[in-house]
């Protein structure tokens, strides 16, 4: 089975995605930290391919404030340590984050924060994993593969409405 991608233009700036079979492998921003080798991206294919097309719509639905859950059927093949931080990540409820250091905590050992950190930045399927949910201590932006601007907004498209409302003032 081989692996094929397309572009997608967003409000995130240019997203690349890649398929493998029927469930996608990769949302990767333009100049994504941790790039996969070439072979990783395959056959260019078209937006209108059913992976991508879902895809599409759904990232629209979400950047449109309409979906909070994804749907398309995607799979994220790390070191076992990787998919164990992946697995986690997918379970940060929408409008929350956790730190690097509650997941290192989670993971019996509070000094594998830099190693939490390392496998979130090299998750392959951005947005959909929600590694933009992980913050540093105290709520602080640190690193995002997409970059800080990118992470701000998709954080500040989560924010709670009363969170929202509260900085009017």
């Amino acid at each position: 089975m081989s692996s094929r991608h397309t572009t997608l233009d967003s409000p995130l700036g240019q997203l690349t995605l890649t398929a493998r079979g029927e469930v996608l492998t990769g949302i990767f921003y333009d100049g994504h930290w941790h790039m996969p080798p070439p072979d990783y991206f395959g056959d260019p294919a078209g937006i209108e391919d059913p992976v991508f097309a879902r895809t599409r719509t759904e990232l629209a639905e979400y950047l449109d404030g309409h979906r909070t859950v994804f749907d398309v059927p995607f799979q994220a093949l790390g070191n076992p340590f990787q998919e164990k931080v992946w697995e986690r990540l997918q379970h940060i409820p929408f409008g929350e984050t956790v730190s690097y250091g509650q997941l290192a905590a989670e993971f019996g050992d509070p000094h594998l924060a830099q190693a939490v950190g390392s496998a979130v930045g090299r998750n392959p399927i951005s947005i959909i994993i929600p590694c933009h949910r992980v913050v540093g201590r105290n709520g602080q932006l640190t690193g995002y593969a997409g970059g800080l601007r990118n992470k701000r907004f998709l954080l500040e498209l989560e924010e709670p409405a009363e969170v929202r409302e509260g900085k009017l003032f």
